[in-house]
């Protein structure tokens, strides 16, 4: 027996300003996070995009078309209860940063690795008085505790909707600093994408990249897009 899916059954979403913030009302019927809390979005803007994913819904309601909803419902359902686990885990990835960690041969790629990472380090220590140490190799190391402690407090200052957003762009590039550089508008999105596959580039120039690698990469650059997308509609 197949499962129950949801299918469309309204006529026109629309995004109508709340107390509180905004929010989507299928026919007039105010729209739910999957835990039952009031969707209440920041900017009508927000709301506007999560309107027009509804709308485009036809037949069956396919959640996986829906990425700022999607990212919506985490900031209010994920984020709201557990922030601070949330916060603990990005801030994290400042003390073992991708662009910390860099190869020791070829030449090549040590000189590819320094020209797109080290001005974003620099900025990090120059904007937030955040210096970072670089090593080469993957052997752990050490970070200042005054510079992590800098970048925290970068995050701390973060609004739920923003942190969905700023949670997605340092998991995925693997780089607190290069997510950062996005929202600090140092470096476009697909700049920052692109800085953060410098390795796997590298290798796929090499030996070439499979079929279903190429998919995998092609899903991620789509999640770190819309990642930044989200971040710019809660502003």
């Amino acid at each position: 027996m197949s499962g129950w899916t949801a299918k469309r059954f309204w006529k026109m979403a629309t995004a109508e300003a709340v107390e509180g913030g905004f929010t989507v009302r299928l026919d007039g019927r105010a729209v739910k996070t999957p835990a039952k809390a009031p969707l209440i979005l920041p900017t009508l803007a927000m709301a506007q995009a999560v309107a027009a994913e509804w709308d485009a819904q036809d037949g069956a309601i396919r959640p996986e078309t829906m990425p700022v909803a999607r990212a919506a419902h985490s900031a209010i359902d994920k984020i709201g209860p557990q922030r601070a686990d949330v916060q603990a885990l990005i801030v994290a990835y400042g003390g073992s940063d991708l662009l910390c960690y860099r190869a020791e041969a070829p030449e090549a790629l040590v000189a590819r690795e320094a020209a797109a990472w080290d001005p974003l380090i620099d900025w990090a220590a120059a904007e937030f008085g955040a210096p970072l140490v670089v090593t080469k190799g993957v052997q752990p190391v050490a970070q200042p505790a005054a510079s992590l402690a800098r970048l925290e407090a970068r995050v701390d200052a973060l609004s739920d909707f923003e942190l969905a957003a700023f949670h997605d762009l340092v998991a995925i590039s693997g780089s607190l600093v290069l997510a950062l550089a996005v929202l600090h508008d140092r470096l476009e999105a697909k700049a920052a994408w692109a800085a953060s596959r410098i390795d796997e580039d590298w290798q796929a120039e090499l030996w070439g990249e499979d079929e279903e690698a190429a998919e995998t990469t092609a899903r991620r650059r789509l999640a770190f897009l819309e990642a930044h997308r989200f971040w710019a509609l809660c502003r």
